[in-house]
């Protein structure tokens, strides 16, 4: 996956499973996951499954911090970046 298809897949899982499908909301790429209380400890778990199913990489613990998933553009960065460290 390109970064494009990489951050379009992690706005639309956030905006279905979290946002309840609202196609329509304010999610954009600099919304602040964590302010918003969206990316709880449990909906980050189920994100990071997420990445792992569809991008097929693996996110380190030791990178799931709030610097590195504080809104979708950060996301999308450690993805993009640990797809090209696996590639």
């Amino acid at each position: 996956m390109n970064e494009s298809e990489i951050r379009e897949s992690i706005t639309a899982y956030i905006r279905e499973r979290f946002l309840d499908g609202d196609t329509k909301g304010e999610l954009e790429e600099t919304s602040p996951l964590l302010e918003w209380g969206v990316l709880n400890s449990m909906n980050t778990a189920l994100l990071i499954g997420h990445i792992r199913t569809t991008v097929g990489i693996k996110i380190p613990a030791m990178q799931v911090n709030s610097e590195n998933f504080r809104d979708v553009r950060s996301i999308t960065t450690l993805v993009t970046r640990q797809s090209a460290a696996a590639a």
